[in-house]
């Protein structure tokens, strides 16, 4: 059960009034004169509760970002305070939290709720799946968001993006991949329908929060783990236990990061205080993928020059057969149910159309430069 005397649940703490007598006159020395409206602002005090360790570089500090910019733009209006991944409740537990409004908004990925519905998934990734730019470009203007907030909304929420990693990594392993045969066997952390893809190869694939899934590669619970890229999995430290660093991100090639919001306390907002919401997921969303692509740069380079981190490509045959499954995989995701239907079409829609211009503009262009 939840505590809810830990949580800063949202409320009114009472309001002031500001009242001044025209002309510069004190009520008392002309109480005749009319006095100005009385200014009242009452503030909202929110929490938070995230899937992420406590202050990671990109993920946990864009959760901190968002609240930030919240009371920024609305003058100290709504605070927000922010919960790493079980100072409030753990890190899986953070949607339900939401949901039941015993916290007010999570900051996470939408595929930790696949046990809800398979389409969480297009949320956030899916394997060979959209870009960063890409799946901002479907949900803010292929139809994304209002497909979302049905989905969320059978749950009492409503979701927002709020950041992005960019492309990620396959991942860390303590052994050589030089072909699909490596794969048998292998025990493997990775969420989403990334571990269906890690299934159909032959390997064991879990769910493991951020904070649990170093321990598990220095125990042997796992044999691999993929979290995110070099920025982040560098903080995590997988480079000390794992020595094979693995792309491209089949997985996740654009991963979308939420703000969810018990929706009964999104509707007690006024206009006003929604878009203040929404511009600072926007705003975070945006400043996200330059930090992530900037800084996975920055230490891609400690850990090859400074970590003797071993980078590799995934073989042909593994590739191959990642794409060959992918497609089936997504589709599985989109049979749930008619929302589901309509969330698979939506985004394969988009997705092809989004594949027709990078076969044209990125793809020949990173070639051409990688040459």
């Amino acid at each position: 059960m939840i505590n809810r005397r830990k949580i800063l649940t949202a409320a009114t703490i009472g309001a002031t009034g500001l009242a001044a007598s025209s002309c510069g006159q004190s009520e008392a020395n002309n109480s005749s004169a009319p006095s100005s409206p009385a200014v009242i602002r009452r503030k909202k005090r929110l929490t938070m509760t995230t899937t992420w360790p406590k202050d990671l570089p990109g993920l946990g500090t864009a959760a901190t970002r968002v609240a930030e910019r919240v009371k920024a733009l609305s003058e100290g209006a709504i605070e927000i305070t922010v919960y790493a991944a079980g100072e409030l409740v753990p890190a899986f537990e953070a949607f339900d939290a939401v949901a039941s409004g015993n916290a007010d908004m999570y900051h996470g990925a939408e595929y930790y709720w696949q046990s809800k519905s398979k389409a969480f998934n297009f949320f956030t990734a899916v394997p060979m799946g959209m870009t960063a730019a890409e799946i901002s470009g479907w949900i803010d203007f292929g139809g994304g968001q209002a497909l979302w907030e049905d989905l969320s909304g059978q749950h009492g929420v409503i979701a927002l993006q709020a950041a992005n990693t960019g492309h990620q990594m396959g991942g860390w392993f303590k052994r050589e991949i030089n072909s699909l045969d490596d794969f048998r066997g292998l025990k493997m952390r990775i969420p989403g329908l990334g571990g269906d893809v890690v299934r159909s190869l032959g390997g064991a694939a879990e769910t493991l929060p951020g904070n649990e899934i170093y321990q598990a590669l220095q125990t042997g619970r796992i044999d691999a783990t993929e979290w995110v890229g070099p920025w982040n999995d560098y903080f995590l430290g997988f480079h000390r236990e794992a020595k094979y660093y693995y792309g491209p991100g089949f997985q996740e090639p654009g991963a979308s990061l939420a703000l969810g919001i018990n929706r009964a306390k999104w509707d007690s907002f006024t206009p006003t205080e929604q878009a203040i919401i929404r511009s600072a997921c926007n705003e975070v969303n945006h400043y996200s993928i330059g930090e992530f692509t900037f800084n996975n740069g920055v230490y891609l380079d400690k850990l090859v020059t400074e970590e003797n981190v071993e980078l590799r490509q995934f073989p042909q045959d593994v590739m191959a057969r990642v794409v060959e499954v992918s497609a089936d995989i997504r589709s599985d995701a989109g049979s749930g149910g008619d929302l589901e239907r309509r969330i698979h079409e939506s985004f394969e829609t988009a997705l092809a159309k989004s594949r027709g211009w990078a076969s044209i503009s990125d793809g020949p262009f990173l070639a051409a430069r990688g040459r």
